[in-house]
């Protein structure tokens, strides 16, 4: 009997909403206490929400207040310029 395929656990992008699988994702989590961050293990405690590692993905998701929706608080600014720097790295084109 062949061996059952692996289950590719998939989650949403919350900038452009498709469906990819969860490896390809970045988890911005959003602790009780502190500001929000990408959690690159996947493992961090508190509420998670998933964006593409693309700049655009952000950008949109900042723009119609998706990741904010998703998280259920309010994001600082300087919290979402933090997440550019950390998804797009220093000195890389924009």
């Amino acid at each position: 009997m062949p061996a059952k395929p692996r289950k590719i656990p998939m989650r949403m992008c919350v900038g452009c909403r498709e469906m990819k699988p969860k490896k390809e994702l970045l988890r911005v989590v959003k602790p009780q206490e502190g500001d929000a961050h990408i959690d690159r293990t996947g493992k961090a405690p508190g509420r998670g929400a998933y964006v593409c590692d693309d700049i655009a993905c952000l950008k949109k998701a900042r723009k119609t207040r998706a990741l904010e929706r998703a998280l259920e608080c309010a994001i600082e600014p300087e919290v979402f310029d933090q997440l550019e720097r950390q998804i797009r790295p220093e000195g890389a084109e924009a």
